[in-house]
Parts: C-alpha cells; structure tokens; sequence
C-alpha cells in the first residue's frame, strides 16, 4: 500500500493512529480516501482487524470503505468491521439480546409495523387513534427514543401510551428502528462488564460524517472508547444539515471536551470545485458565527468555470431554462447527461422540473424524494387514462376499478378473473359482457357500481377519440367519477390533503393540456403521452446517451458532486426556507449551511435560479430572491437578467392581482 498520492495534512490524518483524532475535512477534501488509507495503514502496522470498528451512515458508504480496503491491501476483511451506526446496533443487540430481556432470533419493526403496535398500545388503554394521530405518535416516540424530548415533559396519557408501547415491543420480541442506538447505548450504560468486553474488542474506532451524528450516537463511541481513546472522528460543522432528524453538529464541541489531549488536523485542499465557486462558498459559510474557521482552495484553474444567477418570471420559465440550458451544453460541451445535477431545498419544488424533462425527453432519476409521477393520486389518474386508451389493459383496470370503492371486493375480482381466463379476454370487456347477463353473477351494489363505471368509461373512451382536448376530457372524467368525493372520503378530518391530493391531479393534466397544444408536437395522442410518462426516469444504463441528470434535494445530494449543477428557487421563504426559520430563528445558521452544501456540490459550472413568482399548490406567490445571495460576492456572479428591486416586485404582485380580480 502507498501513501504517495496523499498530500501532507491527509499522509498526517492517515498515519496518526494513536490517541483522540479529531479530522476537520472541508467540502471535496477527499476525506473517504483519508479513512481507507487510514485503515489500511493501521493493518499494515500489525493491528488486527477484530480490533478496528469504523461507523458511517449508509450502508453504501459502508460497502465502498470495504471495497477500496480490500483492493488496497488485498486481503479479506472477515474480522473488520465496517457498519452504519443502525448495523452495529443490530450486532451487539444480536449478541447481548438476552441480557435485556429478550430472546434469540428478535425482529426489527418497520415504519408501518411500528404503527400498528401502537394502535394496539392505544386500544388496549381505550384510546382510539385517528391515522394522523399515529403518525405524529410514531414520530414523538422516535424522538424520545432518541433523546430528542424528554418523556418526562408529555401528558399522562402519552407516557402510559409510549410505557405499553414499549411492554408490546417486547413481548412480541421486537425492537423498532430507534432501538438500534438507544438500546446498545442503554445496555453499555446498564452493564460495565458487557461494555468493557466492547471496549477490549473495538481498540480502534472511526466515525465518518461525524457532524451528522446524534447525541445519542456520540455517546454510544464515546463509552467504546473512554478505556484506550483511540477516537478518530472525520466531519465538517459547515456541512451539518441534519438537524431534523436528531444530528447534533455541536458533538464537534463535545469530543474536544471529552478529548483535551486530542489532536487536530484540518484538510482544507478541495479536489472538487473551481476556484470561483470556493471562494463564493468561503464568503457565505463566514457569515456562520458557531463554526470551525477553514478556508478551502484548490489547485483547478478552469477556465470555464463560472456562477451565474437567472432571475426568471416563474417556475415554467425556471423549467424551460435548466433543459435548454442542459441540451446546449450538452452539445456544445460534449457532456454526458449524468455530468448534470439538479437541485432544490424542497421535494415539491422538482414537479414542475420533472414535467419538462419528460415533455423535453430529457432523461433523469430523482432521488432525495417521491416523483411527483408516484403519487398515488396521479397514479390513479393515469390508470383511468390507460383504461380508456386501451381497455385491455388489465393492469391499470385492477388499480382501479374499486378506486372509488365501487363494491368490486376480492370475490368480485376473482370472479371476473375467472370468466376472463375462460374466454381469454382482458377484465374490462369480461365485466362489460357480465353486466350484460340477465342475472349477473356479483352482489347487487357491485352491479351498480360496476354499471356506473363501465358506462362513464364507455363515455369517455368515445370522448377521447372524438374530442381534440384531451387533457380537458380526462380532467372532466376524473369530475364524473367522483374522485374528489373519494378523496374526502379517505381523510375524514383532514380536508386540507385532500385538496392537495386533488389539486396535484389537476397540475398533471395541466402538464398534459400543455404538451397537447404544443404546436411543435407532431403526434398530439393519448396514448403518446402516455408512452412518455411510462419511459421517463426509468433506470438506464450503457453507453453515454443513456445516461441521466439527477434530480433531487440538497439534502439528498450531500456525498455527490456534479460538472454542472442548477439549484432552483433561490428565494426567501425557500431558502432559507420559512416554515425551519419558524419553528426556530437560529436554524438559520442551518439553512445557511444548506446553501454551501448545495454550492460545493458544483465542480465547473453552477446556475442558481430565482423566479419572480411561483405556483405553489395551484396558487401564485410573489418570491423574491434569497438573502443568502447578497453574502456571495457580487464579482463572482454572472448575471443575464437584472435581479428584480423592490418596484419590480410591487409591479408583479399588483399584475397578479388585478389578472385574478379580472377573471374574478
């Protein structure tokens, strides 16, 4: 193994094996290379693999520290262990389950099992628990698990709830997700003698991203390592971005109390970004008060390196300009589609964005949260599109043809499904043609409801094929099936999701009823949309053609890095967004800090881009631009259109108003 290609402050953070090691490595610094060379250097020294335990936070992170080990040093690592926090939790859980009261052989509840134990908690109290109810439940109790809130502080019946939670738990022989770190963490607390045995076994410990790690986390590798101090964490405050899910960057601060005799080595060289775009992240990330001071460079003198702000009137023009903007370069720059990344502080800020991929045959993969394509209301609605495209489609037909609940039950369907097999024909012509007996063979409700749906398909498959506006005939399809009236139906007491349900719905076919009146689409069909929709985003692999743009959140592209990176709706309220700044002012540090992540994910070219107004949920919203913008330096920014002043602003709003008092 050779350390050669390592410069000086990585070779020192590799080769110091030692005592407490606290390791700063800035955005790009090529802290994984540091790790495994680390590791390999430690074996190297005669160490033995059963000594050394290094913890990350995704298993594929995991499985690429091993990979990159096992070719440097060419050996099998049987006795090493390289594990997710949640992995590690699992093994000693596995190997001690009996000291806590539990059997061999347990189970690990997921979201959804978890749930319904606390239904059962909640009925074996008397407590009747609505759906919103448990999930706001699953999500206090995974908090107080984690040390996130204090059980102490919550009502009577909370605590009696969470204490049968618990009981249930066990008896069943169960942990829940939270129990993987609260649980090991509990038992090293509980019984010195099984902790120091961990404590003889791991000599050696690592913790990557340790800026992400939970209080809880912390303490757990500070115990394991309290007898030999051989702690080596690696992070950077500055990239600290998981607040929300219980990480505390404030653990930095933490091990230099644990660790006075600690040393300290900052890796500051980034191997990643241009010189412009380091020098703008520097600029804004200062402005952080409750940070470790590092200043990143780079040797790269690119020079096509550039950062440009587009201020845009909305988030169609946004659209349209990250594919134009996509296609040319990839043209012009001879790039590959996958050399492009697209990112948004929130989900829903990618809907629009998708759409025009799709629309633009663009490929792409979004990552970092549900497609807007996955959402169960869309994907219903494309159902009853395919059905009255092609009625032998059986797939879409099952889906939902007792969506809404039509009385078609499991009996109905296994009887449709058995005249079909018989005549060899697809469900839909099979239930036309059952309808059609004298006596046929479902319950009376289920006639009903099957007749309504068959005869509103038969009028809307004639529509489609007659009618130029298709999207306007699926949308008053969608009205005539009653799917408004379904959605209230499902959430009861929530009515507020099932506007936003039905809302998305309408968004789509808004997307539909552009694509249809484009005047350069040459093949206007439903069933070509359809075709659209059904290859978009599908994995794809080969050779550079196939090759996709990655859609997704900052919060998802963390690890990732790009040649051209967009980040879209830089705005107020956005980023920093106002619902984090509301439940807690100082999370703006946080916010802040989410912009230089998403900064440092650029290598060569970085596009941010602000809209004048936004549709959000079907609604238009002024927007102006991020604050975070003013703290980049103003040299740095290549500008095409000129950012909108106060007036601008005024002017917009008022035009938004007087277009819906007209239409009012």
């Amino acid at each position: 193994m050779s350390l050669a290609s390592l410069n000086p402050q990585q070779f020192q953070a590799a080769t110091t094996i030692e005592g407490p090691l606290l390791i700063i490595a800035g955005a790009g610094s090529g802290k994984t290379g540091v790790i495994t060379h680390r590791i390999a250097y430690m074996l190297e020294q005669g160490i033995a693999q059963s000594h050394i335990l290094a913890l990350t936070f995704t298993n594929k992170a995991a499985d690429e520290m091993a990979h990159r080990i096992k070719k440097m040093t060419g050996r099998k690592l049987s006795n090493l262990t390289i594990a997710t926090f949640h992995a590690f939790g699992v093994k000693v859980l596995r190997e001690q389950a009996r000291a806590i009261g539990y059997r061999d052989g347990f189970t690990i509840y997921d979201s959804s099992d978890r749930r319904d134990v606390i239904k059962e908690s909640a009925r074996e109290l008397g407590m009747i628990l609505e759906h919103e109810d448990l999930l706001d439940l699953e999500h206090l109790f995974g908090q107080i698990k984690s040390g996130m809130v204090d059980l102490a502080t919550q009502s009577k019946g909370i605590i009696q709830l969470f204490q049968e939670y618990q009981e249930f738990l066990q008896l069943k022989n169960a942990f829940d997700f939270d129990d993987l770190v609260a649980r090991p963490l509990e038992l090293f607390r509980t019984h010195p003698e099984i902790l120091q045995s961990y404590q003889q076994r791991y000599q050696y410990i690592m913790v990557d991203e340790f800026q992400d790690t939970s209080l809880q986390q912390y303490q757990l590798i500070q115990l394991l390592a309290s007898a030999h101090a051989n702690l080596c964490v690696v992070g950077d405050d500055d990239q600290s971005i998981y607040s929300w899910r219980g990480a505390n960057y404030t653990n930095i601060q933490a091990f230099e109390t644990d660790f006075p005799q600690r040393m300290e080595i900052k890796l500051e060289r980034n191997y990643r970004s241009t010189g412009v775009i380091l020098e703008a992240a520097n600029a804004l990330i200062a402005n952080n008060t409750n940070r470790k001071e590092k200043e990143l460079w780079t040797e790269s003198t690119t020079a096509e390196a550039s950062l440009q702000v587009r201020y845009l009137e909305n988030d169609q023009a946004e659209s349209e300009f990250i594919c134009d903007t996509v296609r040319t370069l990839r043209v012009s720059e001879h790039r590959g589609y996958d050399h492009f990344g697209v990112l948004s502080r929130n989900n829903s800020l990618m809907d629009a964005i998708e759409e025009a991929f799709i629309r633009h045959d663009i490929p792409y993969r979004r990552s970092g949260g549900r497609s807007f394509f996955e959402r169960k209301e869309i994907k219903d609605t494309i159902a009853y599109m395919r059905l009255a495209d092609n009625p032998d489609d059986d797939i879409a037909f099952v889906r939902i043809i007792n969506t809404p609940r039509r009385g078609v039950g499991k009996q109905s369907l296994a009887t449709l499904r058995e005249h079909s097999d018989d005549r060899k024909e697809a469900l839909y012509y099979t239930a036309k043609r059952l309808l059609g007996w004298s006596d046929p063979p479902f319950p009376k409700p289920t006639i009903a409801g099957l007749t309504y749906f068959i005869d509103t398909m038969e009028q809307f498959r004639q529509r489609f094929t007659t009618n130029k506006e298709m999207a306007r005939t699926a949308g008053d399809m969608m009205v005539a099936l009653d799917y408004w009236g379904y959605l209230v139906r499902e959430y009861p007491d929530n009515e507020k999701a099932a506007k936003w349900k039905y809302d998305n719905i309408f968004t789509f076919l808004g997307w539909f009823e552009r694509w249809e009146k484009n005047p350069d689409n040459l093949e206007p069909k439903l069933s070509t949309y359809l075709t659209r929709i059904a290859l978009a985003g599908r994995e794809r692999s080969g050779d550079d053609e196939e090759r996709a743009v990655s859609l997704m959140t900052i919060h998802a592209a963390k690890g990732l890095e790009f040649d051209v990176t967009f980040i879209a709706g830089v705005e107020d309220g956005i980023l920093p967004s106002l619902r984090s700044l509301q439940e807690d002012e100082a999370n703006m540090e946080e916010e802040r800090r989410l912009f230089y992540v998403a900064l440092t994910r650029a290598r060569e070219k970085l596009f941010m881009t602000v809209c004048a107004q936004r549709k959000i949920q079907r609604e238009l919203q002024i927007c102006t631009p991020s604050p975070f913008l003013s703290e980049l330096p103003s040299a740095l920014i290549e500008t095409e259109e000129q950012a909108p002043t106060p007036e601008d602003v005024e002017r917009v709003a008022m035009s938004v108003f007087t277009m819906f008092k007209d239409n009012s």
